[in-house]
This record gives C-alpha cells, sequence and structure tokens, in this order.
C-alpha cells in the first residue's frame, strides 16, 4: 500500500514554496564578525599574551608531568632547613628561647623538639602525597608557633613571607582535594571542587605577599623600580586568575634570579651572623616559588577570570 502513496515534494516548476507571498525575497547574509583592528593596543597586548602563553606551555611540557612532585618539595624545603638547622644548633637555639625569649628550662627543649617532629614529619608526608590534610595542619601550626616562640609575629618582613608560605601550603592541600563529597545527612554541604576553589583562590592571593615584602625592604633604583612595577603588574594578575599561569611563570623566574643574587648565603663566611639570616631567606623563598609551580600546574582555579572566560 506504501507505494501508492507519495509523500514527496513535487518536483514540477509549477510548485511554489510560498504561496502566500510572506518569506522575505532578498537572501539574508551570513552573519560576520566584526574585524579586529590590527593596530588596537588591546588587541596586540591579547597577541602578545597569548604568544607568552603558548610558549610557556610548549617550554614547561617536559617538566608538566614533574611540576607537582618539585612545587611540593620546594613548598616544603625550608621546613626541612629549619628542622636541620635546629639539630645541629641545639645549643644556641636552647640559649636564645631561655636568655631572650624567657622560656623555662624543660619547656624550650620540648618546644624545639615539637618544632623538628612536626616539621620532619609534616614535609614527608607532604611530598609522598599521604594524609596531606594533617601534614598541612601541622606545618601551619608550626609557622604560627615559631612566630609567637621567637618573637617575629610583628615583623613586617617575616610576616609577609610567612603569608606567602602558608598560600603555597593551601595550595598543596587544595592540589591533593578530590571531587568526593563528604558531610552529614540533612546539613548542608561543599563539595571537594567547591572547596578546592576556595583554597586556590586563598592560596594564590597568599602567594604574591612575598614580593610585596620585596618591594617594601631595599634600596631603590631605577632597575628595582622597573623589576617591581612589572612584578606587582603579575601578582595582581595572579590574584584575580587573569592569565594566570604565564604571570606565575614569570614571578617565578624573577624570585629565582634574585633568590640567587641576593639570598647567596654560601657566599658569607660560616661564623657571619647574616649568614643564617640569608639561609633562611633563601629556602623560604624557594617554598614560594613551588607554590607558584604548583598554580602553573593546576591552573588559577573556578574562581578566577580564567575560569569565568571559559563559560562566557
Amino acid at each position: 500500500m506504501s507505494s501508492r502513496i507519495n509523500i514527496a515534494r513535487p518536483s514540477s516548476a509549477s510548485y511554489n514554496v510560498d504561496p502566500h507571498g510572506m518569506s522575505n525575497s532578498r537572501p539574508s547574509p551570513a552573519y560576520r564578525a566584526a574585524p579586529s583592528n590590527p593596530d588596537d593596543p588591546i588587541e596586540k597586548l591579547r597577541q602578545y599574551a597569548s604568544k607568552i602563553e603558548d610558549y610557556v606551555d610548549i617550554y614547561s611540557q617536559p617538566l608538566r608531568p614533574h611540576l607537582p612532585a618539585i612545587g611540593r618539595f620546594l613548598i616544603v624545603v625550608t621546613f626541612l632547613e629549619d628542622a636541620l638547622r635546629i639539630v645541629t644548633q641545639w645549643g644556641d637555639q636552647l640559649w636564645y628561647l631561655q636568655k631572650h625569649r624567657h622560656f623555662p628550662w624543660g619547656l624550650s627543649h620540648l618546644f624545639l623538639l615539637l618544632n623538628v617532629v612536626v616539621m620532619l614529619g609534616g614535609s614527608t608526608l607532604t611530598i609522598t602525597r599521604r594524609h596531606t590534610e594533617f601534614a598541612v595542619a601541622g606545618l601551619l601550626s608550626v609557622v604560627i608557633i615559631q612566630g609567637f616562640g621567637y618573637g617575629l609575629i610583628f615583623d613586617m618582613n617575616f610576616f609577609l613571607r610567612n603569608l606567602s608560605v602558608i598560600g603555597g601550603l593551601l595550595m598543596v592541600f587544595s592540589d591533593s582535594m578530590s571531587t568526593r563529597k563528604k558531610g552529614f545527612a540533612g546539613l548542608p554541604m561543599l563539595s571537594e571542587t567547591d572547596r578546592k576553589k576556595y583554597f586556590q583562590l586563598t592560596g594564590r592571593v597568599l602567594l604574591i605577599f612575598l614580593f610585596l615584602g620585596f618591594m617594601i625592604q631595599g634600596k631603590w633604583s631605577f632597575s628595582r623600580f622597573l623589576v617591581s612595577l612589572v612584578g606587582l603588574g603579575a601578582c595582581g594578575m595572579v590574584a584575580v586568575g587573569f592569565k594566570a599561569k604565564w604571570s606565575a611563570a614569570f614571578l617565578v623566574i624573577i624570585l629565582s634570579v634574585f633568590n640567587v643574587f641576593v639570598n647567596n648565603w654560601w657566599s658569607v663566611h660560616s661564623a657571619h651572623p647574616q649568614r643564617d639570616f640569608l639561609k633562611y631567606d633563601f629556602f623560604q623563598t624557594l617554598s614560594i616559588v613551588g607554590g607558584l609551580l604548583l598554580l602553573v600546574n593546576m591552573g588559577p582555579g573556578g574562581l578566577s577570570v580564567d575560569e569565568k572566560k571559559k563559560i562566557f
């Protein structure tokens, strides 16, 4: 029966697709995006930024699988160095705590021993990615306890540097987060992904405080002003998450060069008191570089301009 029914459109020339004349006789032109002006400075800046981002992706590709491990190791290297320094200078540390900080005998020993155990244990767990939440919590407590114990909590340079170290530890914590949801029935809860976004935002904002500390200390010169101006722009881009990967890579280069030439503790005599301060600053800067490497590897997270650009 189906062979007797023809449901095809008539092929004769008399067939009119619009018998009532309701359609527009002129064909509508295809949509064309407005051509970009190559002389526009914003367009040039966008092209340069895209090229830099491409170069970062290309040259970091061989290191990309190893960036998380390198970043985690560099973040905890300051704690490892601090633990080794306490052990090798045990008598001097006790003398300082008892003489200048008025720690009673026994409490000073317990204070140093607790710091060494927590720093070594937390650093080992961070490197091996085991029980990261407990490792980060322990290392955070060391940062706070040492600030009060050594009386450096109100020192601006110490405060800014340790804010950056805390930012690096938060980046470690966010890197270890999974997408599982944890919570109690009947109670509002945040998924691990949502919490990860907030930790990444807090971590990347805190990371830039080391560079701010670099800007407010030392003597000013034209080269220092130029580097500070460019670095401040990169810090702002990291904070808001705009082109965050190559901005973080740029800060890694700047801080690494600064660290080698300014905090060169190996060139100072072992008996010089400035040697320990330079060594402390050197390894703390390495920790912030590790946090920035994790940022290069993970990206800025959901609460960032880069992520919003992907949506809109």
